[in-house]
């Protein structure tokens, strides 16, 4: 067990004042087997605005916000204690469901909003000639360790030539991406075989080896899970399980599903951008 503070912080410097705006703010991480949120708080500066929280489709706890006066600057900060507790379970083979399951109506059913290609997660031509070859003869298990390992040949991390619009397909021309582009290439790759895959949205603690109390520059991060009989879940960046330094924030199909903030406004004249994840390891 991990026991985790995380301070994120985002700020933007509007070119020009900003008359209102309307947010959305996916920055609570979650509360499930895996992990536990302890403490939470999201403050917004200005402080005038009026706020709620729900609950969205993908069970993502969202704050919304709207700010109906004049305003140069918008600051969220979101500070959470969360512990977290990952177990990845070996694959058996008798937990692992055959492709006669997979293909069935219950399944396709009860998975459908994991198993249609999104808008980014949609591979390309090129991947689905390619991906037949890579899982021949291979149980859904297998199918997708064998896609994981077929990308850590074939694709690079690369910060700074690929955006949050850039689907799946775009960064398999590329060759390359972040941490969002790995998981949409291999979700896409994983749907097309007929598996669930899900996009996950969070934090990762980036120094195992930092001492206890020791706050170090860490970062949002994406990585998936894909479902064979249960769910598991893969960070195609760091290629390996999610452990017990990655911290759940939200689920959908792509990033689309899951920004951590996003809105519209009126006025502003385009603005700067600043964000900052401090996590401190506590236990």
């Amino acid at each position: 067990m991990t026991r985790l503070s995380i301070v994120h912080k985002t700020a933007y410097k509007y070119n020009r004042r900003v008359t209102l705006s309307y947010n959305e703010a996916r920055m609570t991480p979650l509360t499930d087997p895996q992990q536990v949120v302890l403490e939470s708080s999201l403050k917004i500066t200005p402080s005038q605005a009026a706020v709620s929280t729900y609950r969205d489709y993908w069970g993502t706890r969202v704050t919304a916000f709207d700010m109906q006066m004049p305003h140069e600057r918008l600051e969220v900060v979101a500070t959470t204690t969360v512990e977290v507790h990952r177990v990845e379970r070996v694959a058996l083979d008798e937990d692992i469901v055959g492709w006669d399951v997979m293909a069935s109506d219950e399944i396709r059913d009860q998975f459908s909003d994991w198993l249609p290609q999104s808008q980014l997660s949609g591979p390309g031509e090129e991947v689905l000639g390619i991906i037949p070859a890579v899982v021949a003869g291979k149980n859904p298990h297998e199918t997708a360790m064998a896609i994981f390992e077929w990308m850590r040949g074939e694709m690079s991390y690369v910060k700074g030539t690929t955006g949050v619009t850039t689907n799946a397909e775009e960064a398999w021309n590329q060759r390359q991406g972040v941490c969002q582009d790995l998981a949409h290439l291999a979700i896409g790759s994983l749907r097309s075989c007929g598996i669930p895959a899900r996009y996950v949205s969070g934090y990762i603690h980036p120094r195992p080896t930092a001492e206890i109390g020791e706050t170090v520059a860490g970062q949002s991060h994406a990585w998936l899970e894909w479902w064979d009989g249960e769910w598991r879940s893969w960070d195609p960046t760091n290629h390996k399980p999610a452990g017990d330094l990655h911290v759940t924030v939200a689920r959908g199909r792509d990033y689309r599903d899951v920004p951590p903030l996003k809105g519209i406004l009126s006025g502003g004249g385009g603005s700067g951008l600043t964000v900052t994840v401090e996590i401190t390891r506590l236990t």
